[in-house]
C-alpha cells in the first residue's frame, strides 16, 4: 500500500481535477487505486453503494478508478447552510449542524473517523490518491489540520502542489506555501505540478529552474489549459456552454444562495439544443421555455430569497403564458403550500409559506433518505436512474399524480394535471439520454437528440489522464506511488 496526497495553494487551483486523472492513469496500468478527500466541503453530493453521501467530486474520481463510490473516499463532509456553520456528515450520514467553532472542538472525532477510513482503504488498494482541501498554508486553519498537511504528517505520505498558473502569481504561490509550512511539512513536498498553462512552454522554463534553485523541489510537470474539458465541479457553478443549435430550448435556472447538487444541470449546459442561464442575485429571471427551481441546503431561507428577488411573480407569469416549471428535491418542497422545519434542521425552527403551485406541504425530518434508484418516466416510458438526497417527506393531494414510477414499483414525483409543472427528489435525472430527451420534449423541445453525458465524462477523463503521460513526469508518479516501472 502507498498513500499519495494532493494538496494545492489555493481553492480551485486543480485538486480534483489531477486526483482523477491520477486515478484513470493508475487504472490504465492495472494499479488498483481509490480516491480519498479526509474532508470536503461542497453542497455537490453523490449517494454512495453503502447508502450514505460523498462530495461529488469523489464520485466522478471513483469512477475514474473503475469503482463504485463509497463513504470511506470521503469520511468527512460538510453542507453548508449558514455563512458560519455546516451540517457535518461523517461516513456518509449526518451527525449535526455545527458553527465553525464547534467544528474546531469536534475535529479529533472528525480525524478518527478519517484515520479508520484511510486504514480500510488502504488494506484494500495498491494505492490510495489524496485530494487535500483549500491550501495548508491557511495558518488560522493549521491548528487540528485534518484535510492537508495534518492528515499527511499523520499517516506520513509524501505531497505534490498543484497551482494554478491562469490565475497569476504562480511562483508566489508554490515559494509562499511552502515558506509558511513547517519543517517537517516542507519536507513532504515531492515534486511541484503547475496546472492550465497557456503559451509557449520554453518561455516559462527559466522561472521553472529558477523554483527548483529556490525550493529545492522538482518540478514534475505543466499541464496545458485545456478549454473544452468538462468534469462535475466540486462546489463551483459552472456556467460554460457548447456551441448551440439554431432552435433551441430556453431553460433558465435561479442561482440560490445555498444552491445543491447543481451539477443535475450540467447535461443541459452540454446540450447543443439547450440555452441554459443561470440568473444570478439582481437579474431578473429572463424569457424562457423551462423554469428550474434548483435543490438548496437551505429551503425556506431560499425560498424567502426567491421572493426578495422579485423571482416568484415572473415565475407565476411565466405559467400564465403558458411556460413548463420543474422543481428538483428543494425546488419541488418550494411549489408547495407549505415547508416546516420544527426541529430547526436548516435555520431557526418555524414554518414558512410555498409558492402554493401545488397542493402538497413538507416536513423537515431528522431522517435523512440516501438512496440511488432507477425506474421510468410515467408520460412517456423512458427509463430515468437519479439519487435521493433530502431531510424532507411531502404528502398532498398533488402526489397522486405522480411524474415517475420506479423500479420497486413506488411512485415518485409530481406532474400537475395541466402538464405544466412537474416536481421530482431525483437529482441527476438529465443524465440518462432517454430520460433527459422525455423531459425536454415536456418542456417543448421538438426533434430531440439524445446526449450521453456518462460516456463524454468518461471521454474527458481519459482525456485528462493522456495528459498525464503527455506532460508530467510518470516514472517520479510511479516512485511516489511506490510503483515499480
Amino acid at each position: 500500500m502507498s498513500t499519495l496526497m494532493v494538496q494545492g495553494t489555493t481553492s480551485d487551483a486543480g485538486k480534483s481535477t489531477l486526483v482523477t486523472a491520477l486515478c484513470r492513469w493508475l487504472r490504465r496500468r492495472g494499479v488498483r487505486v481509490a480516491p480519498f478527500k479526509p474532508q470536503n466541503m461542497a453542497l455537490n453530493a453523490a449517494v454512495t453503494v453503502d447508502g450514505g453521501e460523498i462530495g461529488r467530486a469523489q464520485a466522478v474520481q471513483a469512477a475514474a478508478a473503475g469503482l463504485e463510490p463509497h463513504t470511506d473516499m470521503n469520511p468527512v463532509l460538510l453542507k453548508p447552510n449558514t455563512d458560519t456553520g455546516s451540517q457535518v456528515i461523517i461516513h456518509g450520514h449526518p451527525v449535526g449542524n455545527m458553527n465553525a467553532v464547534t467544528y474546531h472542538a469536534y475535529k479529533p472525532t472528525a480525524m478518527q473517523a478519517v484515520m479508520a477510513s484511510h486504514t480500510r482503504l488502504s488494506r484494500d488498494f495498491q494505492v490510495v490518491m489524496v485530494e487535500g482541501a483549500g491550501s495548508p498554508a491557511e495558518i488560522n486553519l493549521r491548528q487540528g489540520d485534518i484535510a492537508n498537511m495534518g492528515f499527511a504528517e499523520a499517516v506520513d505520505c509524501p505531497v505534490l502542489l498543484i497551482a494554478d498558473i491562469d490565475r497569476g502569481g504562480v511562483f508566489a504561490h508554490l515559494v509562499g506555501t511552502l515558506e509558511l509550512l513547517s519543517a517537517s511539512e516542507r519536507a513532504r513536498v515531492k515534486g511541484f505540478v503547475i496546472n492550465r498553462f497557456r503559451g509557449d512552454l520554453a518561455l516559462l522554463q527559466p522561472g521553472l529552474d529558477w523554483l527548483e534553485q529556490r525550493t529545492g523541489v522538482p518540478v514534475l510537470g505543466v499541464l496545458p489549459y485545456v478549454h473544452d474539458l468538462h468534469l462535475e465541479a466540486e462546489d463551483g457553478l459552472d456556467t460554460r456552454q457548447v456551441d448551440s443549435a439554431a432552435e433551441q430550448l430556453r431553460v433558465v435556472i435561479p442561482v440560490l444562495p445555498r444552491i445543491s447538487n447543481h451539477t443535475d444541470f450540467d447535461p443541459l449546459r452540454l446540450h447543443p439544443q439547450v440555452d441554459l442561464r443561470f440568473a444570478a442575485p439582481g437579474q431578473p429571471l429572463p424569457p424562457a421555455d423551462l423554469i428550474i427551481l434548483p435543490g438548496s441546503k437551505s429551503v425556506r431561507a431560499d425560498l424567502a430569497y426567491v421572493r426578495a428577488q422579485g423571482w416568484d411573480a415572473t415565475i407565476h407569469r411565466h405559467l400564465r403564458y403558458g411556460g413548463k416549471l420543474l422543481g428538483i428535491c428543494g425546488g419541488l418542497q418550494m411549489l408547495g403550500r407549505e415547508i416546516s422545519d420544527p426541529l430547526g434542521l436548516e435555520g431557526p425552527a418555524g414554518r414558512s409559506d410555498g409558492l402554493g403551485l401545488l397542493d402538497l406541504a413538507t416536513q423537515l425530518t431528522n431522517e435523512k433518505r440516501l438512496t440511488r434508484v432507477e425506474g421510468q418516466l410515467l408520460a412517456s416510458g423512458a427509463r430515468v436512474r437519479g439519487y435521493e438526497i433530502h431531510a424532507g417527506v411531502s404528502i398532498g393531494p398533488a402526489l397522486a399524480a405522480p411524474l415517475i414510477r420506479l423500479d420497486d414499483g413506488s411512485l415518485e414525483g409530481v406532474l400537475s394535471a395541466d402538464g405544466q409543472i412537474a416536481g421530482t427528489y431525483l437529482h441527476g435525472v438529465f443524465e440518462a439520454p432517454e430520460a433527459s430527451a422525455g423531459l425536454l420534449g415536456w418542456a417543448g423541445m421538438s426533434g430531440v437528440r439524445e446526449l450521453d453525458y456518462v460516456a463524454l465524462r468518461e471521454r474527458d477523463i481519459d482525456r485528462l489522464a493522456d495528459l498525464i503521460n503527455a506532460h508530467l513526469d510518470t516514472d517520479k508518479l510511479l516512485a511516489l506511488c511506490g510503483i515499480t516501472n
